[in-house]
């Protein structure tokens, strides 16, 4: 008797893969604001004509727009989405005030992560009042295997996910035992410090933002040149850290209905 589930199944993978490989394009509209489908093409690495055809799709949705130059550009559906992350992700003003407050009695940039993946993004940030100071942008994704958010966002996860951050970092597989090490340090003291891991010259401190159940929803981080996080440093920012991370768990956190 014929079984057709594999060509169901087949035909439903072509499906996600379609939609895995049109997301990916949207993702290369970062720094580079257009692209000419020869360089979609070159970047993506996928035929041209399946780069004509997500395209095609993406622009009739509203999600791109080929100019008149025939330059690929994001598109005017984009505008709306912006609009709808932005709010959905916009902190309560109390929580925005204790950012504010955190940077300027720190003197550093603050920015708050959340874990997506294997990737750590960041959804809120109150710039530090130097001229010299971290720079990250709201909506940028970082790896989880490095900088002190990570481990604060790791300090409840299974232990299959810390591994498969470790596969991702440049030492592989081998990292585990390093960065369970550092995750199960991070619990226990209630925050992290990190230096020069993702970026050298670059250090951070970051505490944990809890939910409902005391679970891990976000990173409250500190970021800014190593020479300014020296030993006493760390020891007057981490309780300011700890206490903001605090406060703003009690405010409650997480993308608004």
């Amino acid at each position: 008797m014929a079984d057709n589930s594999p060509q169901e199944g087949s035909d439903a993978g072509a499906g996600v893969r379609s939609v895995v490989r049109a997301l990916d394009l949207l993702a290369l509209f970062d720094d580079e604001r257009s692209w000419s489908i020869a360089e979609l093409t070159r970047t993506s690495g996928l035929p041209k004509t399946t780069v004509l055809r997500l395209v095609a799709t993406l622009e009739n949705r509203g999600l791109l727009w080929t100019r008149p130059d025939r330059r690929v550009s994001p598109g005017t559906g984009m505008l709306r989405w912006a609009r709808l992350a932005e709010d959905a992700w916009r902190l309560p003003e109390r929580s925005r005030l204790i950012m504010a407050e955190l940077a300027a009695a720190c003197g550093e940039t603050v920015n708050v992560y959340v874990r997506q993946g294997t990737s750590r993004i960041c959804v809120a940030q109150h710039e530090g009042p130097q001229s010299i100071r971290h720079v990250v942008r709201v909506g940028d994704a970082l790896p989880l295997w490095a900088g002190a958010a990570s481990k604060v966002l790791l300090a409840d996860a299974a232990d299959d996910l810390i591994d498969a951050v470790a596969r991702q970092s440049p030492a592989g597989a081998d990292f585990r035992h390093e960065l369970h090490a550092q995750v199960a340090t991070a619990r226990r003291d209630g925050y992290a410090v990190s230096h020069g891991e993702r970026e050298v010259g670059a250090s951070g401190l970051a505490a944990p933002i809890h939910g409902d159940g005391a679970h891990v929803v976000a990173a409250l981080a500190l970021g800014g040149p190593t020479p300014r996080f020296a030993q006493p440093d760390v020891a007057r920012f981490a309780p300011a850290v700890v206490g903001a991370a605090r406060e703003m768990s009690q405010l409650g956190f997480g993308p608004r209905a």
